[in-house]
């Protein structure tokens, strides 16, 4: 029996970005279509097959670690974009300041998909997602630059509407209007999940 069920879910691609190098900029440059390599997509500054550990694995393993690259793309739904882009008082949050790498339109909670869940392009391209990307200050302080005053409510704003992070399974390309179908694990929620939250 397969581990993962079809549904009938689906997104369709309306933004593709990728960031050359975060350092510098955090902003992802507008792109038609992305190839996407097991290590992320060509030419993204958070590709590649691993990355050093950050503050989010800090109870795991020693900042800087080298471990498995599993926020090679940052997937966001366009309906999230215009829920924060409201609640910081803009009429549109454009997706470049976010470093978003895809932005989905029809995929009702994105940012709460399950872990392991997979997204698939026509092409086969198919991500796996990870889990979601909660808000940081990041991209806060570069909407703050463009529009004063609405980036300090960002992190605020974007609470359980950032999208997730994801990583390739299967290479390919994807393009603007392509459609990606969701697969979801066949498993029942860990009922322990309260339980097991540390104190």
């Amino acid at each position: 029996m397969p581990a993962l069920k079809t549904t009938q879910f689906r997104g369709e691609i309306v933004w593709l970005g990728r960031v050359a190098d975060s350092e510098a900029d955090l902003r992802a440059a507008p792109m038609d279509a992305l190839e996407l390599k097991l290590g992320g997509a060509v030419g993204e500054h958070h590709g590649g097959i691993t990355r050093p550990s950050c503050s989010r694995v800090l109870a795991l393993h020693p900042r800087g670690t080298e471990i498995a690259n599993t926020r090679q793309l940052s997937v966001v739904a366009a309906e999230d974009l215009a829920a924060i882009a409201a609640a910081i008082g803009l009429g549109v949050l454009d997706p470049a300041m976010l470093g978003a790498s895809m932005v989905l339109r029809g995929l009702p909670d994105l940012s709460h998909l399950p872990p392991s869940s997979r997204l698939q392009a026509d092409s086969g391209a198919t991500l796996v997602v990870d889990m979601e990307n909660r808000p940081c200050v990041l991209p806060g302080k570069v909407i703050e630059a463009a529009h004063p005053g609405a980036g300090r409510t960002f992190k605020a704003a974007a609470a359980g509407r950032r999208g997730v992070t994801a990583w390739v399974e299967r290479p390919g390309a994807v393009k603007l209007g392509d459609v990606l179908r969701l697969f979801i694990p066949d498993q029942p929620v860990w009922h322990h999940l309260e339980a097991a939250r540390a104190p």
